[in-house]
């Protein structure tokens, strides 16, 4: 609806006003004294089934297709972009009829690294489910939220558009390896109790072109990218501070994935890794052969959040060390998500020599994440 300010006079406008403000206090009471229905559970002997597991899963509290990656413009300059769809189920009635009930949000940040501008840029956006404006379809990838748009088509290949005010991309991003299934089936623990858990595939090596914009101009790019989808109705223990979490795409057509949940007293509650060699060979590791180590931090003159932006990171007898691409790439997502975390592109290192590209996710240190 638009209202035209010669159309309306003073008392209108506070008419207006009062009715938009009670509609607003309506959903906000709907989303958060509403009984809490029932979510999902996520279970350990279900076997993920495609094309349909690419979609959304409406059942379960909160789901995300999260892709981050490094670009390379035509004069071989990197930047480093991130891309999240968020569905997150509220506590409202899901056996409301009416198209209007806040059933779900949708909630999406686009995020680019450049190391000439030396800090993060990012766009996030907010809405309800609702009719055709923001969705997050079933059966396959489908996700929009207003004018951005992540759509699976039918050769397997992702289409991304996002147009900010500022930043926007338009990219085509093609597998060139299988689905790597975390947990070894898809069932991804995230903590001592089985109900920690979340359901959890990747695409590595995601093949990128298409076209990025900043302020006004835009520039080719190619490059390689991390897909995750995940989805779960309960997945961090109560005693948990965060995650520190890597996706990196290695030279040699390997692909690992780590990750450790903190404890709020200090130390980890869980830790868990893979790594997929460029035969498909896949190793996995438990939380005690994996190990976080932080090797230089940076303040953020920001939030004032204290982040380990170089970690090095041991997965069985391996020693991988992660580097930033520049420090200031924390995200500060409170208009959206109420997160404040760090999302960084990172080089990384093995066993002292070079291995590749990713991305390295630090949650809960400026305050400690809720989910």
């Amino acid at each position: 609806m638009v209202f035209s300010t010669y159309a309306y006079g003073k008392k209108t406008w506070l008419l207006v006003f009062a009715r938009m403000v009670t509609i607003a206090w309506s959903l906000f009471t709907a989303v958060s004294f509403a009984e809490s229905p029932r979510y999902m559970p996520v279970m350990p002997d279900y076997d993920l089934v495609f094309p349909k597991d690419y979609g959304s899963h409406q059942g379960f509290r909160i789901e995300w297709w999260y892709v981050t990656g490094w670009l390379e413009t035509p004069d071989e300059k990197p930047l480093g972009f991130q891309v999240t769809f968020f569905r997150y189920a509220t506590d409202h009635d899901s056996e409301n009829p009416s198209r209007f009930a806040p059933k779900h949000l949708i909630i999406a940040h686009l995020a680019l690294s450049d190391p000439a501008v030396g800090k993060l840029l990012h766009e996030e956006k907010t809405a309800r489910e609702s009719f055709d404006l923001a969705y997050a379809r079933q059966g396959n990838t489908d996700v929009k939220l207003d004018d951005w748009t992540f759509v699976r088509v039918a050769d397997g290949s992702y289409e991304v558009e996002m147009q900010g005010s500022n930043i926007g991309l338009k990219l085509s991003l093609k597998p060139t390896q299988p689905i790597l299934l975390q947990g070894g089936d898809g069932f991804s623990r995230k903590g001592p109790e089985p109900e920690q858990a979340s359901y959890y595939y990747s695409e590595p090596h995601l093949q990128v072109a298409g076209t990025v914009f900043r302020h006004g101009k835009s520039v080719t790019v190619s490059g390689s990218a991390w897909l995750d989808h995940e989805w779960s109705s309960d997945i961090l223990d109560p005693n948990a501070d965060g995650w520190d979490w890597v996706g990196a795409n290695l030279d040699d057509g390997s692909a690992l994935m780590a990750f450790q949940i903190r404890l709020k007293k200090g130390g980890k509650l869980w830790a868990y890794a893979a790594l997929r060699d460029a035969a498909g060979h896949v190793t996995l590791f438990e939380p005690e052969q994996v190990e976080f180590t932080p090797q230089r931090t940076w303040r953020s003159p920001h939030t004032d959040a204290v982040y380990p932006v170089e970690m090095r990171i041991r997965t069985g007898e391996t020693e991988w060390l992660l580097t930033p691409l520049f420090d200031d790439q924390e995200l500060d997502s409170r208009q959206s998500t109420a997160a404040v975390y760090w999302e960084g592109a990172v080089t990384l290192s093995r066993d002292g020599q070079p291995a590749g590209r990713g991305y390295l996710e630090l949650t809960g240190y400026f305050r400690p994440l809720d989910m």
